[in-house]
């Protein structure tokens, strides 16, 4: 039931997004939901926090830009990066899964900036500190409307494959992995490839993300690699909420818009985000989707008592 409302209150926000928005910044909040939510499938469902999911998404975006750079069509880009971030985090997540804790952490921070440190020096490729730039849409996506429409199809088609993988038996061994390795080890399943698995599914949907993202400002702008975006990855992800499946996309909405907001007003808007993320992560350990679920609660808790207050009154006048 409650992700029969979560689901119906997505659909909602598809819909009203356009008005409460620009369609450039919904359109970014779809693409970076994708990032979120399937980065939670590796740090919520199975306990695995990476810094080197900005390797992914820059990588794909700019295989995809390169491709359509090329004259190849979106419809072949888009599946070519998202395959070739599968292919990446096949290789990088072997060494990776190796280790846990802190050593996985630098592990795949060392390799984001690895990747970063060669779109950096490569520039007749990736246009290196400029980034990649002159990227054009396909004349049948052409307007931000019809971008828009394309990418709310792309996120709903990720989100509900993601969904299926967490409600599937693969989702459960992922979070008895979370909850005890040791024990699923003992039982027989192999850890490490079922987080190589996990691994993999957070980064190549981040990749398809990526494939997305080049055509929002039809550039690749060189920071999209840098580790510092995988700052930002695990920031959305967690202030959103680890806790349910969603949750990871309240929390890019909050800090897309807050950024957009704030940083015309003040530069050090940076420092109000970050009190704001300690207050949540200090209190409320499931993030915003927790604060509002306990809202709604509390909400139905009052209504149920004001009710119950109501017909007891009226059946004393009766």
């Amino acid at each position: 039931m409650k992700n029969k409302y979560s689901f119906i209150a997505l659909i909602i926000f598809l819909f009203v997004g356009p008005f409460l928005f620009p369609n450039a910044t919904i359109t970014e909040m779809l693409i970076f939901g994708i990032v979120a939510i399937s980065t939670n499938i590796m740090l919520g469902y199975t306990g695995m926090l990476s810094f080197g999911q900005a390797l992914f998404f820059g990588t794909s975006a700019y295989i995809s830009g390169l491709m359509l750079l090329g004259g190849f069509p979106l419809f072949l880009a888009i599946p070519v990066a998202t395959l070739g971030s599968f292919i990446i985090s096949l290789f990088i997540g072997y060494f990776c899964v190796k280790r846990e804790g802190l050593y996985f952490i630098c592990l795949t921070f060392a390799f984001n900036q690895m990747f970063y440190f060669i779109a950096y020096v490569w520039t007749e490729v990736t246009g290196g500190e400029d980034g990649l730039v002159g990227v054009e849409r396909p004349a049948y996506i052409d307007t931000q409307l019809t971008f828009y429409i394309f990418t709310a199809i792309m996120f709903l088609l990720a989100v509900i494959a993601l969904y299926k993988i967490v409600t599937s038996p693969l989702g459960l061994i992922f979070k008895l992995i979370r909850e005890n390795a040791s024990r699923a080890e003992a039982i027989g399943y192999n850890v490490r490839f079922y987080k190589l698995i996990s691994f993999s599914i957070a980064s190549t949907f981040t990749g398809l993300a990526g494939s997305l993202y080049v055509l929002i400002h039809s550039m690749v702008p060189i920071d999209q690699i840098h580790w510092l975006k995988s700052g930002d990855i695990i920031f959305m992800t967690l202030f959103g909420g680890v806790g349910s499946f969603l949750g990871p996309l309240i929390g890019v909405v909050g800090y897309i818009w807050f950024s957009d907001t704030f940083s015309i007003i003040w530069a050090r808007w940076p420092l109000i985000m970050g009190v704001i993320f300690a207050i949540v992560v200090l209190y409320f350990r499931g993030g915003v989707s927790e604060l509002l679920e306990n809202l709604f609660k509390k909400y139905k808790s009052i209504s149920r008592k004001t009710e119950h207050e109501q017909d007891i009154k009226n059946t004393k006048l009766n």
